[in-house]
């Protein structure tokens, strides 16, 4: 019996190993692959990706995804955000040892993991109560003891933990709280996602002398801040009538923003792409402008995303239309490593409803336009457009973007 027991014990803890194997081989691909190569550079902020397990942070149906480079739902209208904007937020912080740091929207815990051994103690806010007790679960179970949990309001801060060293928001207010300002120590800095319900970006602020100076960081999507924050939100998206902004890519970034590489207005997570001008020997199929995305690495991420309101109970169909140049398209590893445009439709839990596409386009081709009808089911109340290269090498241009309520 005794010899038996230990064989099983044995088989248990290879079995153990070999899954810890499985998903740290997967984590150093993600972080290799994935969050280096789109620009974080911070070896501190590489290696807590690698040690920090996504997949414990995720439904355990999402675990097949865990490790891809790509929001994950995890229940009640939230998401996990993207290794790479984990890591980029994080490097944007510029975790020390000794700071003392904010999270405003827990979400699955996965920030706050991330960040535990970066820094010397973390709190972190969580207004959804099921999700705020689940993450303080996990973040015990997993033994990061330096991170203090709370069921709350985000936009009032956690006042008698304060001040803080830094400040990091996982979610957007179309302002930045005052209360977060206040609690914020003189010269601490806030990284903060702020604007409309799908047009917001990434901000990097520093408090000086009482005050907040702005630095831009990129275009970038998240889940609304919700209670007081919501609840005073002037702009709304409308769901009845969705559209894609900037589609014919005539909108060029100004201000702060122009400095930003990548930044196309109406647009986030850009990745090797470049607004074109076009000329009289190269004119764009409309305006004067096209977007161009051009990658030499496969598997390498290049592409645009928009975020776009829409209700299936208002709307049951749309047609996506764009047109297309390729040249020297050769197909990444992957099954979708192809150029396309695409539209992924989402109920109010942000569980997958499907996708659609316009493509994939092969070879080398000059411009043509493309056009589908889609039916919208009736749960959707969200979508997220996309056009790129997803991978594939070669160049791909895209112009005239539309997306279009058709009634019937």
């Amino acid at each position: 019996m005794k010899s038996q027991f230990a064989i099983g014990m044995i088989l248990a803890w290879a079995i153990t190993a070999s899954a810890a194997d499985r998903f740290q081989a997967a984590r150093d691909r993600l972080v290799d692959e994935r969050v280096a190569t789109a620009g974080v550079t911070d070896t501190r902020v590489l290696d807590a990706i690698r040690r920090t397990p996504r997949h414990e942070f995720v439904p355990r149906s999402q675990w097949p995804r865990a490790y891809f480079d790509m929001a994950l739902p995890i229940g009640h209208s939230q998401t996990i955000s993207s290794p790479f904007i984990v890591a980029s937020m994080t490097e944007a912080l510029d975790p020390e040892s000794t700071d003392k740091v904010l999270e405003i929207g827990t979400g699955s815990g996965y920030q706050a993991a991330v960040l535990s051994p970066l820094v010397d103690h973390v709190y972190t806010i969580e207004i959804v109560r099921e999700l705020g007790e689940r993450a303080a679960e996990t973040l015990a179970r997993l033994d990061y003891g330096n991170v203090s949990t709370r069921i709350g309001d985000g936009f009032l801060g956690w006042p008698d933990a304060a001040p803080f060293d830094k400040i990091i928001v996982t979610c957007s207010p179309e302002s930045v709280p005052t209360p977060l300002v206040d609690q914020l120590r003189e010269g601490g800095v806030m990284i903060i996602p702020v604007g409309e319900r799908y047009q917001q970006t990434l901000f990097r602020l520093i408090k000086t002398d009482g005050k907040l100076i702005r630095e831009a960081l990129r275009p970038t999507l998240f889940v609304p801040m919700t209670g007081e924050a919501e609840e005073n939100r002037q702009t709304l998206p409308d769901p009845a009538n969705p559209v894609a902004l900037n589609g014919d890519f005539e909108v060029a970034a100004t201000g702060d923003e122009a400095t930003l590489l990548e930044f196309v207005p109406g647009w986030y997570y850009g990745r090797q792409v470049t607004q074109t001008e076009s000329t009289s020997g190269d004119p764009a199929p409309q305006g004067k402008r096209y977007a161009s995305f051009r990658n030499e690495t496969p598997g390498r991420n290049s592409h645009l995303l928009q975020g776009i309101a829409i209700d299936g109970r208002e709307v049951s169909q749309i047609r996506l239309s764009g047109q297309v140049r390729t040249e020297g398209i050769q197909k990444g590893p992957g099954s979708d490593a192809m150029p396309m445009i695409a539209i992924s439709l989402y109920d109010e839990q942000r569980s997958d409803l499907g996708t659609f596409y316009l493509g994939p386009f092969r070879g080398t081709r000059d411009w043509r336009s493309h056009s589908r009808l889609i039916r919208v089911p009736i749960k959707t109340r969200e979508a997220i457009l996309r056009v790129g290269l997803f991978g594939a090498t070669g160049k791909a241009d895209f112009d005239a973007i539309k997306l279009e309520k058709i009634d019937r």
